[in-house]
């Protein structure tokens, strides 16, 4: 179900771009950062919300459980969602160990690209980078190097859009619950459109016009703010 509201996202974002600019730069997406956004902003941030999944609850319970049978409750879904263990999957982490994949991998690509690690020698290197970053080490390469496919399509360079993203969503949404009256309350009825209004105005129909940072300082008032993602996780995790 997440995956298919992370894909969402990517899809609301691509049908609100400006129709009229299709053709033209100015009308595509403003990056893979902001395009990650949307998706993660659906999935991870609006999705994850004790709003949405008292919404979700029922509906989900009523088509995958059986009758009268325990844990489809929106506290038991909320707590399977929200719990944090790291792994050896990119796609399964959890949105705190998240960036420790991405981190790895781009100290990984550096190195490479760099000369200072060579091919044979990058299932090591991630092995105990897993340790060091996460306390596990996988047990073969399928776990480890080779779960991912950005390297072999030649997408060098590209995962660091994933935690920008995810910080992009946390900024973005922040700004949304702040300036759209009653967003969460309209979310856990299942009512998706005060959102997507605002992300049409303040990000969507913007394309490429103008910059990340400007559009960022417009939608929330200051450029990508690493501080409003920490205070996300805090509130979620910790609180």
């Amino acid at each position: 179900m997440m995956s298919v509201i992370h894909e969402t996202g990517h899809a609301l974002y691509t049908r609100g771009l400006p129709e009229c600019w299709t053709t033209q730069p100015v009308g595509r997406p403003r990056g893979t950062g902001i395009d990650e956004s949307q998706s993660l902003l659906m999935e991870v941030q609006a999705c994850r919300t004790p709003e949405f999944l008292s919404f979700a609850a029922p509906l989900i319970a009523g088509i995958l459980a059986e009758e009268g049978a325990p844990g489809w409750d929106a506290d038991t879904l909320r707590g399977q969602m929200l719990r944090v263990k790291p792994d050896f999957i990119r796609v399964d982490a959890d949105e705190v160990t998240y960036p420790a994949h991405v981190i790895l991998r781009y100290r990984l690509e550096k190195a490479l690209v760099a000369g200072d690690l060579d091919v044979a020698g990058l299932p090591s290197a991630w092995n105990e980078g897993m340790e060091d970053l996460l306390g596990i080490r996988p047990p073969d390469d399928r776990l480890g190097c080779l779960q991912d496919i950005h390297w072999y399509c030649g997408l060098i360079g590209y995962f660091p859009t994933y935690t920008l993203g995810a910080m992009t969503a946390a900024q973005l949404f922040d700004a949304a619950k702040r300036s759209v009256p009653g967003l969460l309350e309209a979310i856990g009825r299942g009512d998706f459109r005060p959102l997507l209004g605002w992300l049409r105005t303040h990000v969507h129909s913007r394309g490429s016009l103008i910059g990340t940072d400007e559009l960022l300082t417009a939608a929330t008032g200051r450029p990508l703010d690493s501080a409003v993602f920490k205070s996300h996780l805090t509130n979620r995790y910790l609180s």
